[in-house]
């Protein structure tokens, strides 16, 4: 038995030890998989896109892009917990992480608990967009006209969890009325049924309709947030307008599988940082209307605390609401 125990002992500290050596080298000339939970071409997959390509830089590899999209972000999301915890698979989410905890109440895993924190990307602001044939062409004169025509004043979203349709939410719970919520398998239906008119209003983030608002396809009636958006300084915040209480920030992070070594966490996290900082990315990222994070929230740490924040900011919203998604 003492033998036994003896060779049990000493595979264990082999395999350690292996492990260790494995992380000193990581991530050698092997990709990593960035799993994006949502489709492609879409305001998350470009952030990740983005992020993924100067890393690579810092890590001396290629990191690929996956989508898996479905269920508001959770079917991408369970494949990392679910994944090898090798550090070649990590997860980039947006706010969908911290509320999907309230919207699925068999969710079948804890953000908290059953990944590992690597750290935040970037925050991306929330414009509340109209049809150009909306008749109202200021927030102003929305205002009124929502509250007389709210049975027929449709609001799209990208599906329920979406950063779009957390927005609607805190928007109708802001204007004390109930909107025809029309429900999108993602963003890119959503935004061509606005702009060609089929439905009424939208509300989302800039990294997935600067080019739209410029060029003036749909209207802009207000930005969802406490202060005017660097990348748009013209539209005024909705609290500007009439309507006070709205901040919608939608952020973005990065996880790894529980049980990720944690010198790999730790070189993901370091890589992450330099990423944040790059001047290149920082630019990009202002481009599209977002906010690259400081270095200093690129951390495992600060992103644990973070999500553990706006599970508590996020779920009473939800829940009183009555919304759930499965």
């Amino acid at each position: 038995m003492k033998l036994l125990f003896k060779k049990a002992a000493t595979a264990l500290s082999l395999a350690t030890l292996a492990f260790a050596v494995g992380a000193q080298d990581y991530p050698g000339s092997k990709p990593i998989t960035a799993v994006v939970p949502f489709a492609a071409g879409g305001p998350t997959d470009k952030v990740a896109r983005e992020i993924a390509l100067i890393m690579g830089k810092h890590l001396n590899t290629t990191i690929v892009i996956e989508n898996t999209g479905g269920a508001g972000g959770t079917i991408g999301a369970r494949k990392v917990v679910q994944a090898r915890n090798d550090g070649y698979t990590i997860l980039i989410h947006h706010i969908g992480m911290a509320t999907a905890p309230a919207l699925y109440r068999n969710l079948g895993f804890d953000p908290l608990k059953d990944l590992e924190m690597v750290g935040e990307i970037a925050d991306v602001p929330m414009l509340l967009l109209g049809s150009k044939a909306l008749p109202p062409k200021t927030f102003k004169d929305l205002l009124p006209y929502v509250k007389t025509n709210a049975a027929s004043i449709s609001l799209a979203n990208a599906g329920i969890g979406s950063a779009s349709h957390l927005c609607g939410l805190l928007l109708q719970s802001a204007l004390k009325q109930e909107l025809v919520t029309v429900p999108y398998k993602g963003t890119a239906p959503a935004l061509t049924d606005l702009m060609g008119g089929q439905v009424n209003l939208m509300c989302d983030q800039t990294t997935n309709v600067a080019g739209q608002v410029k060029s003036g396809a749909i209207q802009s009636y207000a930005a969802m947030q406490g202060k005017r958006i660097d990348a748009f300084k013209d539209i005024p915040t909705a609290a500007e307008q009439g309507l006070p209480g709205i901040e919608v920030k939608i952020w973005h992070a990065m996880y790894a599988p529980k049980g990720t070594p944690k010198p790999v966490v730790d070189k993901l996290s370091a890589a992450l940082q330099a990423a944040v900082a790059d001047p290149g990315f920082r630019a990009k990222m202002a481009e599209l209307g977002a906010e690259a994070v400081p270095p200093a929230r690129a951390t495992p740490a600060s992103l644990q605390k973070h999500v553990a924040a706006e599970i508590s900011k996020w779920s009473p919203v939800i829940k009183a609401a009555g919304v759930y998604a499965d």
